[in-house]
């Protein structure tokens, strides 16, 4: 299981790799391929400094919202290539990233703080 201090790290890279993919993966050419993930990153990157877990700032979305959300981009993001039309230039990116995004999600779990127990006298 992902706890929610890991699944906030991985948010935040994944949320830049979507941004950079396109240019770090050949596929940068101001269509849909490209906008799809900027977009997803972007808003990842945004959604994820609003939630209430350990790296949010303002913590005002609770995390199983967040989760909601990572799961519909990561299904957006997954089937793009096809509903955008793009897929027969590229679409591997697109899959695996939206599968990574899912399977996080999936494994994701909130941390549960541990309690202390009092010494007794």
């Amino acid at each position: 299981m992902i706890p929610s201090k890991t699944h906030a790290v991985l948010d935040y890279l994944v949320g830049i790799l979507l941004i950079g993919a396109p240019w770090i993966l050949g596929f940068a050419d101001d269509t849909a391929a490209t906008t799809v993930p900027v977009i997803l990153g972007a808003s990842t990157l945004l959604y994820s400094l609003f939630t209430d877990y350990e790296y949010g700032l303002a913590r005002m979305i609770p995390y199983k919202v967040h989760l909601a959300i990572d799961f519909t981009a990561g299904t957006l993001l997954l089937i793009s290539p096809w509903l955008f039309g793009f897929s027969d230039r590229v679409y591997l990116p697109h899959v695996i990233l939206g599968t990574f995004e899912l399977v996080a999600v999936l494994m994701s779990r909130k941390s549960i703080p541990v309690l202390h127990r009092s010494k007794r006298a």
